[in-house]
């Protein structure tokens, strides 16, 4: 019959009981599985950590739903979307006329015009008190002015409201013979036409369509160009 190997024992060589060989036995075996189960476990930590998916950019690492941090911040500077559901401007006439530079008197569809072929010299912008060139202010509409038209009957104070109303650039105000309406706002291919130079449309419009997006070339000079006669400013 075998018998169980005695374990050695460093600090004595007297005999042992079967008990104490046995109980040696058990806690050797005992501290080889604790060993075993300890590096199992440090190695399910160190697959874990190589195999956990990184934060998204911009996000902090386990922060998700309403009121998170460290998500990315806003691009500076970027243009911002126009607010859904914007009530449009009540009255507006659209059009589709083609810009085109010509060197003679143009027969317009609209009164006064708002677009189409015109002198490639564009109008000056600013005030006067008598009529402009056709020609000539439609260049400028093609450079993204409002054109401010009014009838000569007009009051002078209706004129001086007109005027205050509308911004400081990129602006032409001038009387219209035969123009049907008291006031007519034109801008390329959009026209608006009021009964008051107290209409509160008039910053609307202006505010939409001055170098706007119906221009075929907004922001471009609105100056240096034609001074024509009567400029009050």
């Amino acid at each position: 019959m075998l018998k169980t190997p005695v374990p050695a024992d460093d600090t004595t060589d007297a005999p042992r009981s079967p008990r104490e060989v046995k109980r040696l036995v058990w806690n050797r075996r005992f501290g080889l599985a604790l060993g075993v189960l300890a590096a199992v476990a440090v190695s399910a930590l160190l697959v874990s950590s190589v195999l956990a998916p990184a934060s998204a950019p911009g996000e902090s690492a386990g922060t998700t739903g309403a009121g998170a941090t460290g998500a990315a911040p806003a691009t500076p500077n970027a243009t911002p979307a126009a607010t859904p559901g914007a009530a449009p401007i009540a009255g507006l006439e659209t059009f589709a006329n083609k810009p085109s530079h010509v060197t003679t008197s143009v027969a317009y569809p609209q009164t006064p015009p708002a677009g189409g072929p015109h002198s490639p010299v564009w109008l000056d912008c600013g005030v006067y008190d008598r009529p402009v060139p056709n020609e000539n202010a439609v260049h400028s509409l093609e450079h993204g002015a409002v054109w401010a038209t009014y009838d000569p009957a007009l009051a002078p104070a209706e004129v001086s409201a007109l005027r205050a109303a509308l911004p400081g650039d990129h602006v032409l105000v001038s009387p219209y013979p035969g123009l049907g309406s008291p006031v007519v706002l034109t801008a390329w291919n959009v026209q608006l036409r009021l009964d008051s130079a107290a209409d509160p449309r008039i910053p609307a419009f202006a505010a939409a369509y001055r170098n706007g997006p119906t221009a075929p070339e907004p922001g471009e000079s609105c100056s240096g160009a034609l001074d024509a006669p009567g400029t009050v400013g």
